[in-house]
């Protein structure tokens, strides 16, 4: 695998996705009783989804594996980033709330850039020469 990392644990984006599972999960336990199994619950998915797939994916036997993980992390984080702006739209706002914001957007710039940098060390594969058509 081209990443030089022995574990998860040594990724950085995997440390602030934990992180920001844990904002979710305490902000999301101060939502209206009424979001229980809807906006908070599916917050708390995607939260979680986010690190899960950061490690699943380097668990695996690939770097392209692990590059399609990575993006399913950060489609889990744009999922999570637009329940955010609903949940700011909906006034469940707190200093928390602005604060996972920043955090999955710091989280989003770094997946990228771990991601972009992953596939720039991928070998590039050419097309096989593709035999002339006959002469009619």
């Amino acid at each position: 695998m081209v990443c030089m990392v022995k574990s998860f644990r040594d990724l950085d984006v995997w440390h602030l996705s934990v992180e920001l599972a844990e904002t979710v999960y305490r902000i999301t336990a101060r939502f209206p009783k009424a979001e229980l199994f809807a906006l908070s619950s599916q917050m708390r998915r995607a939260a979680v989804s986010i690190p899960s797939n950061i490690a699943e994916g380097r668990a695996r036997d690939s770097t392209r594996e692990f590059l399609h993980f990575l993006a399913i992390s950060r489609g889990s984080l744009a999922e999570l980033e637009t329940q955010l702006e609903l949940a700011i739209r909906l006034d469940y706002t707190d200093s928390e709330l602005h604060a996972a914001r920043t955090q999955s957007e710091v989280l989003g710039k770094k997946l990228n850039r771990l991601h972009s940098s992953i596939r720039s060390k991928l070998p590039t594969t050419k097309p096989s020469p593709q035999s002339p058509a006959p002469n009619p």
